[in-house]
């Protein structure tokens, strides 16, 4: 199979990054991480126009890239040009367990993430679900179950090839066929 253009969505500490980055490796792919473009420095969002240029900037129809984010706002631009969309759709403890080990590393060893923001304990302790990355994670789990299958059916979404992985194991099986056939 010929992948040119992956966008990759999931819940928060899905491992869509990771993914992202292992990806275009493999497939000597240009990896896009769309929470870079949509945060600025000190947590501020971007602009929903000035982020839909960006994005769309940085996902050129005739180019090869992998991207990795969620945001509604630029769904019809990174969807629209995606030849593949992968899902990683695992279950709530699962994905919970792995937001909270990557959160602390993050904040433990203060790991700076995009335009120099570093995340910090206190985010996660208040009830804003704009602000805690759990509640937020929490919230999203049955939305995007029920979400995304709907919006995948409509016609701008057609062209796509959608994996779609509930498991870890499924995911990583997927990739060791993929790096084989590339190898």
């Amino acid at each position: 199979m010929d992948y040119r253009r992956i966008v990759i969505v999931g819940k928060p500490g899905a491992g869509k990054t990771t993914l992202g980055r292992l990806l275009a490796r493999i497939l000597s792919l240009e990896h896009v991480e769309i929470d870079a473009i949509h945060w600025q420095p000190n947590w501020t969002p971007l602009d929903a126009s000035t982020m839909r240029q960006r994005v769309g900037d940085a996902l050129p129809v005739d180019g090869r890239w992998v991207a990795d984010g969620n945001y509604k706002v630029v769904r019809d631009i990174a969807w629209g040009r995606a030849d593949t969309l992968i899902w990683l759709d695992y279950g709530l403890l699962f994905t919970l367990w792995r937001l909270l080990c990557r959160t602390l590393g993050r904040i433990i060893f203060q790991r700076r993430l995009w335009n120099g923001n570093r995340e910090a304990l206190s985010k996660h302790f208040t009830l804003d679900k704009d602000e805690n990355l759990f509640l937020y994670m929490i919230g999203t789990h049955s939305k995007q179950r029920r979400d995304f299958p709907e919006a995948l059916k409509e016609p701008p979404c057609s062209h796509l090839r959608v994996l779609r992985f509930r498991t870890a194991s499924e995911l990583d099986m997927w990739v060791q066929s993929l790096s084989r056939i590339c190898s």
